[in-house]
């Protein structure tokens, strides 16, 4: 027999960087009309960044210690991993998610429960097989003044973000303050405040142009370690900015031998494709948009020798198999999958 609510379950997706008051009134709505509530992390295998600081268990430990004992009984906390460039993936992720809680869901009544905040909001409408549960912004609040106020040096900013953050997001926001993680990214968002800065008085906004080589051969990719002051220790394609006087390729050739000292006469008769990315925030720093040589050597027993080089800590071979998204750069690990077709 049916309860009285209206909803078996409630979804809820979302970042949750951090879980503040708004997120806090959405559950609440939601264990007010269903009789439990699904809230999916997003982002789950994303590496530490000022725009996705905390990890999934971390978030996980914010939203239920946000809650009463009675009310956490009701709410299960599922990761979700990013897929770049595949929203198939993605949702195919969001619904399996959903069915290892609900079960057989043509028997049960299921509904997304948000608000449309802005475009980052356009998954509400992707799924026709369940109820669509509209509730108002609270008090409009949004968690990316709050990340910036907690990485800025504005202590008035950052003592009213925490006034919008739960209890229990504030005692952990206050103790991860303290933490080697914690000044890793101020030091991440204080660069990109700064190159954000130095183009501020442009007549235009900046959009720049890199070119990146993926270069696989005998189940292996060719990866640096980023040193400098961005993105430092994430693993990443070889790679970079194209200068004035050469073309996309060109660049790419460049930035390999600078990068890795690989043999770059082992490129050729190797390309596969090139491709274009160019989402819009693929990059924090600011509009990026990079073109993607794919060369496959021919399989052998021996790795080509390689040698970091330039502005990269290390270049080696990483096995296929133990690519972790945790670990890349920006969203180099989409564009690995995108091409690569896994």
């Amino acid at each position: 027999m049916h309860s009285a609510r209206q909803f078996d379950y409630l979804v809820f997706i979302g970042r949750f960087q951090p879980f503040h008051q708004g997120h806090h009134h959405v559950v609440m709505q939601a264990l007010a009309h269903a009789d439990r509530v699904i809230v999916l992390i997003g982002s789950a295998n994303a590496p530490r960044t000022p725009k996705n600081p905390f990890t999934a268990d971390e978030r996980r430990t914010m939203i239920l210690n946000s809650f009463g004992e009675i009310e956490r009984e009701r709410i299960h906390c599922v990761p979700i991993n990013d897929a770049t460039y595949n929203d198939n993936k993605w949702l195919i992720g969001v619904q399996r998610a959903i069915t290892s809680m609900t079960g057989d869901s043509a028997q049960k009544r299921i509904g997304i429960i948000g608000h449309t905040k802005d475009e980052s909001s356009y998954y509400l409408h992707l799924f026709p097989q369940y109820d669509s549960f509209e509730v108002d912004n609270f008090q409009g609040l949004s968690a990316t003044p709050i990340r910036k106020a907690y990485f800025g040096d504005d202590l008035d900013k950052k003592s009213t973000a925490f006034e919008r953050l739960t209890a229990a997001s504030g005692e952990f926001l206050d103790a991860f303050e303290r933490t080697d993680s914690y000044h890793y990214l101020k030091q991440e968002y204080q660069h990109i405040q700064a190159y954000q800065a130095a183009w501020q008085t442009a007549p235009y906004p900046p959009n720049f142009i890199t070119s990146d080589a993926l270069i696989v051969q005998s189940g292996h990719i060719l990866l640096i370690e980023r040193g400098g002051e961005y993105g430092q220790g994430l693993y990443a394609l070889p790679g970079g900015f194209v200068d004035t006087n050469e073309d996309f390729y060109q660049a790419c050739l460049r930035e390999v031998q600078e990068e890795t000292n690989l043999d770059i006469s082992l490129l050729k008769n190797s390309l596969i494709t090139a491709t274009l990315f160019d989402a819009p925030k693929r990059s924090q720093r600011a509009r990026t948009v990079t073109m993607v040589y794919y060369f496959e050597l021919p399989k052998r027993q021996t790795l080509p020798d390689i040698q970091a080089g330039d502005d990269a800590n290390r270049a080696f071979w990483l096995p296929l198999s133990k690519l972790n998204a945790v670990q890349m750069f920006e969203d180099h690990y989409g564009i690995i999958c995108q091409l690569l077709k896994i």
